[in-house]
């Protein structure tokens, strides 16, 4: 056992985090309530629950938007079926060199492989699902013997966060149950409480066991060692009811290993606000306007009835047709509706209709459904920028902050897991200490890219108006850097461009190649020439001896 940590301060920790973290519970168990009921575990036990949790939930038009959204940001941040990031150094030179751009390349295919063959999508789709409900989301990646990587997805209310004096999320908490002959299996038996030993020694196997895993920065540990417990966060394992003093394991990692995006952040706050807090308003609201309307449709349907008293113990036949034989006392004292008011629900489906809108809107709905049906249009990222700009600029925080808090460490621990499985291409000389940083190329980096570079379009489309009427103007275009910024915005791989150097070349051959011609066709022209002048007569001589003729006789000069 380490004599810088203890169990004891772990507990008193995990209690301050849950404290600090109570204000938040309410609201996510409501948002749960309305919006995601399958997700949330806010008590321990809280598992393999399948019950009917779906009660509250009368419109499933935020459900169906929250998933749209999720699926959105899928498709159009990270999608399995197109590259979504690039690899690139800080000098924008070295990124032009042909064999640092195709290495460069290599590396990204590896780890989207990586990414494919590992469970990195499905885990990235529960998060963006926890983004849009709950606005914080959670996954620990871990390495793997056989897929590289491996992530262990956590839903909110299970874990607890805390971030350093930056804002970043720095540490992590998180409480869950684990079977008597999985704690034996995972942690050892001889590091298991007497009361687990009891259990498992009595056969009680499938016991539920609290569990605690908690993940912080190291403050003291000792920098010439690179074991578990001297790396920069530490790991520790232990039982929620006290473990007699001792972890039931104790590691470390050379990075903070969890992912923990959130979706916008105020102020000092740790935990995230987002589409679920912001529309949780107008979702109750249409539940209600929906059990309303349902009941408005009920007392016209089926309303309640007035009857005789003297029917009370008599049969009534209530179907369509049916036929009940009573002795009336006054001619209007028959079954009838007791409920005479006629409802106008025109007014209330109104409503309705505006509040699904404001619903869709907040999750970015017409969005992510164009980015969707983009596939079958062959809508270009410009087109959706143009389509959908204020939208855009609205999720460009937010994609901005998950590419800090997400995509770039996901690609990080990725290539460094990469690294230590010796799967990585040997790199050019020229990489050597150069640090290595990642950019997005996704169809949403893309459009939001396409924003500011519009502009680039309409002066191309300018120039080319008067290069009709002076094409001279054409001088003033540089059509390499012009091809080399386009393949750039697309996020073109660099195996489809020619080097400047190569091009330079080519061109030069070309222009030899002219010049050659050109001066072949001039001297065969001379020569064609020279050959008419000989052939044509001139009284009786040729022109070329009349010349040479005219020059006959005369000497050289002579001085007086």
């Amino acid at each position: 056992m380490s004599d810088r940590m203890s169990p004891d301060k772990i507990l008193t920790r995990w209690g301050a985090l849950k404290t600090e973290r109570a204000s938040w519970m309410t609201h996510w168990q409501e948002i749960s309530t309305y919006l995601m009921p399958y997700q949330g575990r806010y008590f321990v036990s809280d598992r393999n629950r399948g019950g009917r949790r779906m009660n509250s939930i009368y419109d499933s038009t935020a459900t169906r938007a929250n998933r749209i959204l999720a699926s959105g940001l899928m498709s159009g941040a990270t999608s399995p079926a197109r590259p979504w990031f690039r690899l690139a150094t800080s000098d924008d030179d070295l990124n032009t060199y042909q064999p640092v751009r195709i290495w460069l390349d290599d590396v990204a295919k590896l780890l989207l492989r990586i990414f494919a063959k590992s469970n990195t999508y499905r885990a990235l789709h529960q998060m963006y699902e926890e983004l849009g409900a709950f606005a914080t989301g959670a996954t620990i990646l871990l390495p793997d013997y056989e897929n590289v990587i491996h992530h262990y997805p956590l839903t909110i209310g299970e874990y607890a966060i805390a971030a350093d004096y930056k804002g970043n999320v720095c540490t992590i908490y998180r409480e869950f149950e684990k079977q008597v002959s999985a704690v034996v299996k995972s942690f050892g038996y001889d590091n298991c409480s007497t009361a687990v030993k009891n259990l498992f020694d009595k056969g009680s196997l499938d016991s539920w066991i609290p569990l605690i895993h908690a993940i912080e920065p190291r403050a003291d540990r000792d920098f010439s060692k690179r074991d578990n417990k001297n790396m920069p966060w530490a790991s520790y394992y232990l039982e929620a009811g006290g473990n007699e003093g001792k972890f039931l394991r104790e590691s470390g990692f050379p990075q903070f290993p969890a992912l923990v995006p959130r979706w916008a952040v105020a102020g000092g706050d740790i935990y995230g606000n987002g589409p679920g807090m912001e529309a949780l308003g107008d979702i109750k609201q249409l539940q209600h306007e929906q059990l309303r309307k349902a009941q408005g449709i009920d007392y016209q349907t089926n309303p309640p009835l007035q009857v005789p008293s003297h029917l009370k113990n008599s049969p009534i036949d209530r179907l369509p047709g049916g036929i009940t034989y009573y002795d009336a006392a006054s001619p209007t004292g028959g079954v009838r509706s007791m409920f005479e008011t006629q409802l106008n629900l025109q007014h209330l489906g109104a409503d309705i209709v505006d509040v699904r809108q404001r619903i869709n809107s907040v999750f970015y709905t017409d969005l992510f459904l164009m980015l969707a049906n983009s596939v079958d249009s062959r809508k270009t990222a410009t087109e959706v920028a143009l389509l959908q700009e204020e939208k855009l600029l609205m999720l460009g925080p937010t994609l901005e902050r998950l590419h800090e808090d997400l995509f770039k460490p996901m690609v990080e621990m990725a290539f460094t897991q990469a690294k230590n499985a010796n799967i990585l291409p040997p790199p050019p000389d020229e990489l050597r200490g150069m640090e290595i940083g990642i950019e997005l190329i996704s169809v949403l980096a893309q459009a939001q890219r396409a924003i500011g570079v519009n502009s680039v379009d309409r002066w191309l489309g300018g120039i080319g108006a008067v290069a009709q009427y002076k094409p001279e103007v054409l001088d003033r275009l540089d059509v390499d850097y012009w091809v080399e910024d386009s393949a750039d915005m697309l996020g073109v791989s660099a195996k489809y461009i020619v080097p400047r150097e190569q091009a330079e070349a080519v061109r030069q051959a070309r222009a030899q190649a002219a010049q050659q011609m050109q001066q072949s066709a001039l001297a065969e022209q001379q020569s064609n020439t020279a050959r008419n002048l000989a052939q044509s007569p001139t009284d009786g001589d040729t022109a070329l001896s009349g010349i040479m003729s005219a020059f006959t006789g005369y000497d050289a000069p002579t001085g007086a």
